[in-house]
């Protein structure tokens, strides 16, 4: 048994197809399918359901992938550990952010750590948070900038800021002139979300209910359009197709008088959200977390309250 085995299975595992999965270990698909079978005939168990268009993991598999996954990130942590002995600050972080924090915290965050640590590069990926915590299970990433509520994780966390929503309206709408909106009246206007998957959608359904009904009739709701990314809707909302829930990062100037768009705050209490790092427990390089909390709490993001920097949980 090696470990190049065990990141084969995981990688199987993660993929549901051996192809896919060669892919991401860059290797061929003959040389994993292979050693895969090299592993279960050394164990004598079957971890893979062969068949079909997806690859299922057999009920024992599924332990044993676990099992392969802790001694994966057991392992790193020993590599992290003989990295800490020389400078926990040297070398690559691998950082992951949701898709509506990344393009708004990235530019000036990378210019922070450049300016602070430019020893310790960043190496970012933007995915769903539900992905990021697997990766950073998997030990494919080092760390992790995401929103409240998480599902549950069993990670070290780091509170790092608070930021309130807007209301974004196409020029000439009669909100545009309004001081702020309760989040009420959302109801009764044409409103574009996010698809499924962002943890910002279903933030923006807890500030309006309604927006999750709109198909039944009666409730009020015109109609709620779904778009891919805040950019997306940001577009489609200045066309005059409807407005939007932004989050406050997003809008660099809530008086723009020259764009395609007005954005009105909420009344009070405006809903918002609280952004936290999350990290393995057994990552060695605290320092480096502690690097990216500060540089995140240099950045100057409009409208945010950053968090006094506390004792992980």
């Amino acid at each position: 048994m090696t470990l190049t085995e065990l990141k084969y299975i995981v990688a199987v595992a993660r993929a549901r197809h051996f192809g896919h999965a060669a892919e991401a270990c860059f290797v061929a698909q003959p040389t994993l399918s292979v050693a895969i079978k090299k592993l279960e005939d050394e164990l004598g168990v079957v971890l893979f359901e062969r068949g079909g268009a997806e690859v299922s993991v057999t009920p024992l598999g599924a332990q044993i992938i676990a099992q392969a996954e802790r001694v994966l990130e057991q392992t790193a942590a020993i590599k992290e550990l003989a990295k800490q002995n020389k400078d926990p600050l040297a070398g690559p972080l691998r950082l992951g952010v949701i898709y509506t924090i990344g393009p708004y915290l990235l530019p000036p965050l990378v210019k922070q750590l450049i300016d602070t640590v430019p020893q310790m590069p960043l190496i970012l990926q933007e995915n769903f948070t539900v992905r990021l915590l697997e990766l950073l299970r998997q030990g494919e990433l080092d760390a992790a900038i995401m929103a409240l509520p998480l599902p549950e994780h069993g990670m070290s966390m780091q509170m790092l800021y608070d930021e309130p929503f807007v209301v974004a309206t196409p020029k000439g709408h009669p909100w545009a002139a309004r001081k702020e909106v309760p989040a009420e009246d959302l109801k009764s206007e044409t409103m574009l979300l996010l698809g499924n998957g962002h943890c910002f959608r279903d933030q923006v359904l807890e500030v309006c209910p309604e927006m999750a009904r709109f198909s039944t009739p009666g409730n009020g709701m015109q109609r709620t359009f779904e778009g891919s990314s805040l950019e997306t809707i940001r577009h489609m909302v200045a066309s005059g197709i409807g407005l939007t829930v932004l989050p406050r990062a997003s809008v660099p100037d809530m008086k723009d008088k020259n764009g395609m768009l007005s954005f009105v705050p909420f009344s009070a209490p405006a809903p918002s959200r609280r952004v936290v790092i999350v990290w393995r427990k057994s990552f060695t390089r605290r320092a480096a977390i502690e690097a990216i909390c500060a540089c995140v709490a240099a950045c100057d993001l409009p409208g945010v309250d950053m968090l006094p920097l506390a004792d992980a949980a």
